[in-house]
């Protein structure tokens, strides 16, 4: 059976991986909320994303100063880039963080979490079966199985009767686009920030990284916009509405070190199930624009979540694999 030359042992075992994928996609939804709730605050989208990618960008850099290991991992990802073990391209995951953060501002807060939410799904599970089949990740390739085929058939069938009933409320299709393209850039960016931190051998450090491109990028851009509309004439006082960058520091580090054990597919889709239910409890709980959730949204939901159960049923027994003598390994290798 063939290994990928940055494949690792797996440190944890599936079933806790799989927790932590959870929890990491329970995050990116409240991080929706709050970036959208930012940018709706000061009417600038991509001003609340450069506070969100800087704010976390200022807590990894005093992390870094306190951390040994990751301040090592800049020296060890200068020697990959000087020998050609990692593309210069795979340091730039951040830009594809910028991109997500601020579709979180330009439309979570127009068409609700729930709905930003599947159609980010949409895009990371198309983005996952490329990803995992060109072997970008650090897993490797990872070929198709039914079951998995199924999970992602499974998971845009749900996102497709969740976005149904939405529809209906004149949601625009614009800003159902940039959630999309998002969702397959965010899949770009879980696998080359798992081939810096392989590199690394610190997920800080490939955080720091994503953080640092993405930041550079927004700020970038917030000047040409206020140049051009002006710069937001004041600053909300809650302090919760500033909490995007740290919560991103969380499950961007948590992405880069899980995407190896369980590849970008499956990442994609364990994160769909947390994703989408702390979405619906905010817009059940916390419901913006005064826009109810439909049964057709729960319901993909819940269809959602049964893609990831099938998707992760044929992972689990691959798992087993490895126990098996070697010529039976390579024949289950390819069942």
């Amino acid at each position: 059976m063939s290994t990928h030359p940055h494949a690792e042992r797996a440190r944890l075992p599936l079933w806790l991986a799989v927790v932590f994928a959870l929890a990491c996609g329970a995050l990116t939804a409240v991080q929706s909320r709050i970036n959208g709730q930012l940018a709706g605050a000061i009417d600038d989208a991509f001003t609340a994303a450069a506070i969100s990618f800087g704010s976390g960008l200022a807590i990894l850099l005093v992390s870094l100063a306190l951390w040994r290991p990751g301040r090592a991992g800049f020296a060890r990802v200068g020697a990959a880039l000087r020998e050609r073990r990692l593309a210069w391209w795979m340091v730039l995951g951040g830009l594809s963080g910028a991109w997500f953060v601020t579709t979180q501002g330009l439309s979570a807060g127009v068409i609700g979490v729930a709905l930003f939410t599947v159609a980010i799904v949409a895009g990371q599970t198309i983005g996952g079966i490329v990803f995992d089949l060109v072997g970008l990740g650090p897993g490797g390739r990872r070929p198709l199985t039914v079951t998995r085929v199924i999970g992602a058939v499974l998971a845009l069938a749900a996102i497709g009767w969740a976005v149904s009933a939405q529809l209906a409320h004149e949601v625009p299709l614009w800003l159902m686009l940039f959630p999309f393209l998002a969702g397959i850039a965010v899949g770009w960016q879980q696998a080359v920030n798992g081939r810096v931190k392989i590199e690394a051998g610190s997920a800080l450090t490939a955080t720091v990284f994503n953080f640092a491109v993405g930041t550079a990028a927004l700020v970038v851009v917030v000047l040409v916009h206020a140049a051009i509309a002006g710069w937001p004439e004041s600053l909300p006082s809650e302090p919760w509405l500033y909490a995007g960058g740290a919560i991103g520091c969380i499950f961007i580090a948590g992405q880069a070190a899980l995407v190896r054990m369980v590849g970008v597919l499956l990442l994609a889709l364990c994160g769909v199930a947390g994703q989408l239910a702390a979405a619906l409890t905010l817009d059940l709980v916390l419901p913006t624009g005064g826009r109810a959730v439909d049964v057709a949204t729960v319901g993909g939901t819940a269809l959602a979540l049964v893609a990831v159960v099938v998707a992760s049923i044929r992972w689990s027994r691959r798992k087993h694999v490895a126990a098996l003598p070697a010529g039976q390994a390579e024949r289950a290798s390819v069942e």
